[in-house]
């Protein structure tokens, strides 16, 4: 899971980039990145950090130009290192940037193609990278040394036949203009929008909607899956299905927790399917627990919060905030290595204790994925003076690794994996358990968007919408593990080190 973004405008595109990155952190704290073009050359600012740490006044003043991209990190495939940071530039043909947010699940077989039959080199472990390359070579292929949108969107259908996996990307071409384009399943989200400046009209790409809504530009569409958006330098925007065969199948878990509550992906609000979530959920709990002893409801912060107000409704019980945020730590869902995310929930968290003390409580999350933030959360509500301690989850049990982006661990340190919700309910120290049911959970985001034929509810399945074989899982296992994760960070520490030198 990261954020992308793409701005040809009318006017310097530097501190719209920056505006925009910020919005969209919530996808990636590992590495921002931005590059703009302006009269034939490229300038480039990225690094390790969050999008306020990497960017200094200096380095805004450098990038000149009224077109650019941006991307912030969240690292799935290839590893922590600065040298992974986005955007990605390859130079022939014409000088190409690019920033990608998804995973490549044939990116080791690509990377041999690239090398034996493209003979392109590849400088990083990042499938990024490969996207990269894959889409520079299929450029040049087109043999033109003026390109036309059909020649950009030939490149991008030949991406379609060769990539497989989750791609939502948005690239510069130097010379010529933005592009954006997203798999044939549509899994990872991507829109566009525009603006009148009163001098023109200025187009905009993104991961999500908010980015649009907060510089002021209209949402046009999303990018259907299979579909790609080219914006030239003159301001006109052509678009263009370019798979053979494309499905819709969105990935659930953007409506459950990555997405914004206040953006729209493919025509649903997000905030309006947490709160069928919550419905939904609360109707659950009525029809199996009817008699259930539950005092108060209390969200856990921040996600939960919409589909836990409404599960209150449903069930007319007290909601309550008992947890106070420290806004100064980032999300524990995406901290690397298992000290680090288990020092952190404590300092993340501060239990309100009067909402707690003689009371039976009804905790209620978006997910449970390790289990070790819900395990230390259901103490911290037992130390506070909870009498009895329920846990929710606003998602059915995630069983399984994600494949198309998202960082979920291996399958052997999924709490849920191999095993049931007493076994889970016990090992998270829980006085009662209670999941979404899948069919819920698809039809409180299906209700925003008939046409949403299937979604990717992998997590929770094991049913992949693209083929994966269990040679693959298995080599996700070793790569995906904690003890692997800290291996390659200390490998990160040391390279990152000899290029400071």
């Amino acid at each position: 899971m990261c954020g992308i973004i793409g701005i040809v405008g009318k006017q310097p595109v530097n501190q719209a980039l920056y505006d925009g990155l910020t919005v969209l952190q919530h996808r990636g704290q590992d590495a921002a990145g931005i590059v703009t073009y302006e009269s034939g050359r490229l300038y480039q600012r990225k690094a390790n950090g969050l999008v306020r740490d990497v960017f200094q006044a200096r380095h805004m003043q450098r990038l000149q130009g009224n077109v650019g991209i941006g991307h912030v990190r969240y690292p799935t495939a290839g590893s922590s290192s600065s040298a992974e940071a986005q955007p990605l530039y390859v130079n022939s043909p014409f000088g190409i940037t690019l920033a990608h947010n998804g995973n490549l699940t044939n990116a080791s077989e690509l990377r041999q193609e690239l090398f034996l039959q493209d003979r392109r080199h590849l400088n990083t472990h990042s499938d990024s990278e490969i996207l990269l390359n894959v889409f520079a070579h299929e450029l040049l292929t087109q043999d033109k040394l003026k390109l036309q949108a059909q020649d950009v969107f030939a490149a991008v259908g030949a991406v379609h036949k060769r990539c497989m996996g989750a791609y939502a990307v948005v690239a510069m071409i130097t010379g010529y203009g933005v592009l954006a384009f997203r798999d044939p399943y549509g899994i990872r989200p991507i829109v566009y929008g525009k603006r009148d400046t009163g001098d023109g009209v200025e187009y905009m790409v993104a991961s999500e909607s908010v980015a649009l809504d907060v510089l002021g530009f209209e949402l046009v569409s999303d990018l259907e899956p299979g579909e790609a958006v080219f914006i030239d330098l003159e301001g006109h925007c052509h678009t263009q299905q370019c798979a053979q065969a494309p499905v819709y199948s969105t990935c659930i878990f953007e409506y459950v927790y990555f997405a914004r509550p206040d953006s729209i992906i493919d025509d649903v609000y997000v905030q309006k399917a947490r709160m069928r979530m919550g419905k939904r959920l609360g109707k659950k709990i009525k029809r199996i627990w009817p008699d259930h002893d539950i005092d108060v409801v209390i969200p856990i912060p921040d996600t939960s919060r919409t589909a836990a107000l409404e599960l209150a409704i449903q069930l007319d019980l007290t909601y309550r905030e008992g947890f106070i945020k420290n806004r100064y730590i980032g999300r524990t869902f995406i901290m690397p290595g298992q000290q680090q995310r288990k020092k952190s929930v404590r300092q993340k968290l501060n239990p309100i204790s009067l909402e707690y003390k003689d009371k039976n409580v009804l905790l209620v999350d978006d997910s449970i994925v390790r289990g070790t933030t819900s395990r230390e959360i259901v103490q911290m509500a037992r130390d506070a003076g909870a009498r009895k301690v329920y846990f929710a989850s606003a998602s059915p049990a995630i069983r399984y690794p994600n494949v198309y982006g998202i960082d979920m661990p291996a399958a052997s340190e999924l709490i849920a994996h191999g095993r049931n919700e007493d076994e889970i309910c016990r090992l998270i120290g829980a006085d009662g358990l209670i999941y979404q049911d899948l069919d819920d959970l698809i039809a409180a985001v299906h209700k925003g968007n008939s046409r949403l034929a299937r979604f990717d509810c992998s997590v929770f399945t094991g049913e992949y919408v693209t083929d994966i074989t269990a040679e693959y899982l298995e080599g996700l296992e070793a790569l995906r593990n904690d003890d692997s994760k800290n291996e390659r960070d200390r490998d990160d520490v040391c390279i990152d080190l000899h290029n400071s030198v």
